[in-house]
């Protein structure tokens, strides 16, 4: 029988940024990538097409945000931008 594995919380994070990565970029044409965890704080990368885009703060508070509260709903209480990638 096959040992079940385990990921850390932050392997999880990252997951759910993956994820959202390909999202964002197949339908938007942005990118969001994982930075760091700390504190209960999020700290994600926007990219792409989400640089200078008007609603790049409701993508990151509303969608990015929301969904992280969603999954892990004990240990995160904000998303927070940590500034734009440049490609």
């Amino acid at each position: 029988m096959q040992d079940k594995k385990e990921f850390t919380l932050e392997e999880q994070m990252r997951g759910l940024v993956e994820q959202l990565d390909a999202y964002i970029d197949t339908y938007h044409g942005g990118s969001v990538e994982f930075v760091s965890y700390q504190d209960k704080v999020v700290k994600v990368r926007l990219g792409k097409a989400c640089i200078d885009c008007p609603l790049s703060t409701q993508t990151l508070k509303g969608w990015i945000e929301g969904t992280f509260k969603q999954f892990f709903p004990e240990e995160v209480d904000c998303v927070e931008n940590a500034g734009q990638l440049t490609e």
